[in-house]
């Protein structure tokens, strides 16, 4: 018989990762992952289109940490015990190697989520995890030994350490044992989200990728550079849910109504686009606008902003003039949109929001409210930016918080 007993509740990234490295480092403790769905690691599968985004490129830990719009001071020190290269070395001792993609994010060789999942899955068998789905916690208790949680079966589950891995507070429910334990929860709200812009002549561009705009919130200091894609509700892409990341309380604040203004060309200065206007006015003069490209823009959209203008697209160049020459440049810099609402993939958005970070101790993750109670992934009130974070910052506070439950168990 083992002489302790861990509970990890929430069977995502950060909770596979704290019961493995729990079980790993504690062979004397029986560690159950508690999945009250009827899969594993579910975001797992689904993230990055089914490839799985599982961290990025930045290897430096305080420049890994500016990818994080909230909880950016508090992961510098978890993130000099265990960060993106440790993430790669950690999947390849294992067998499973990743590539890095030229925007630096990281996918498994396979481009399949599911060679994350049965690295995971293998592992915890490995070291004796017991996996229950179907099993929610409804209730814990603080108990003179530990903890009883009350599973949603009815079954009373004492436990001496306990792992809260539940995922981001979409619903009061996903915070209630946070809450329960003394702890208090930052209002959750959604990051990583699309804008929906009713534009007519922008939706008619839907499947149109620019490799770089500069988009920013009139009112606001947000501003964000990087690829944008229009889709057939409005924007998305890097740019703009890079924006939505930083601004995500912000955004929340104007109900997410708000003018939007994009740059399509940022590498160039105002000066600099007037005098390019100015002498292809001079060396395409008997062409007209439209059949005309203005590199890097893509044909579509040069069409289109040409139409914003109110210009007739068969304007031959040398019939602009310097007044319409001023016209045609302004949408370029600065097109205004009005952004009307917000979409969201139901599945795999990230929240902002969760268990205040000044109740966590972010040495070992426990609860400065409740000892014996640990925290990792999104139930804290922490979330990066696109591009494997989030994934990152799930598998190091799992790492240490396993750590730090099994030396807790030591005589």
């Amino acid at each position: 018989m083992k002489r302790h007993k861990a509970a990890v509740v929430g069977g995502g990234a950060a909770g596979f990762f704290g019961a493995i490295t729990l079980a790993a480092h504690s062979p004397d403790t029986h560690v159950v992952i508690l999945e009250k769905g009827p899969q594993f690691l579910q975001k797992v599968r689904i993230s990055g289109g089914g490839r799985c985004n599982v961290t990025h490129s930045c290897f430096d830990p305080r420049e890994l940490t500016k990818r994080y719009p909230r909880g950016e001071k508090e992961l510098i020190s978890p993130f000099h015990q265990f960060q993106a290269a440790d993430t790669v070395r950690w999947f390849e001792e294992r067998g499973v190697k990743l590539k890095t993609e030229p925007d630096g994010r990281m996918f498994p060789t396979t481009d399949s989520s599911q060679t994350i999942i049965d690295c995971l899955l293998r592992e915890a068998q490995k070291v004796g995890v017991e996996l229950r789905a179907h099993c929610g916690v409804e209730a814990v208790e603080k108990t003179d030994a530990g903890f009883r949680l009350r599973l949603t079966n009815g079954e009373q589950l004492p436990c001496d350490r306990l792992l809260l891995a539940t995922g981001g507070c979409r619903t009061p429910a996903q915070g209630a044992l946070a809450l329960s334990l003394g702890h208090t929860l930052q209002d959750p709200v959604p990051s990583l989200f699309t804008f929906q812009i009713e534009a007519p002549w922008l939706r008619a561009l839907a499947g149109l990728s620019v490799p770089l705009v500069e988009a920013s919130v009139q009112g606001s200091k947000l501003r964000e550079r990087g690829p944008m894609l229009v889709t057939h509700w409005g924007l998305s892409g890097p740019a703009i849910l890079r924006l939505s990341a930083w601004g995500a309380r912000e955004l929340s604040r104007f109900d997410y109504r708000f003018v939007l203004h994009v740059n399509w060309l940022p590498r160039l200065s105002a000066h600099d686009l007037q005098s390019q206007l100015e002498q292809r006015a001079k060396t395409d003069a008997a062409k007209m606008l439209m059949n005309t490209s203005f590199a890097p823009l893509p044909a579509r959209l040069w069409e289109a902003l040409i139409g914003v203008t109110g210009l007739d697209p068969r304007t031959r160049w040398a019939q602009l003039g310097k007044a319409n020459t001023r016209l045609l440049a302004e949408p370029l810099q600065k097109t205004e949109l009005q952004v009307s609402g917000k979409s969201l993939n139901k599945d795999e958005f990230v929240t902002c929001g969760g268990v205040s970070l000044k109740e966590v101790d972010f040495k070992t993750m426990e609860s400065r409210i409740t000892p014996g109670v640990y925290f990792a992934g999104e139930l804290l009130d922490i979330d990066g930016i696109t591009g494997g974070f989030n994934f990152q910052s799930a598998w190091t506070t799992g790492w240490i918080a396993g750590r730090a439950m099994a030396s807790s168990l030591k005589p």
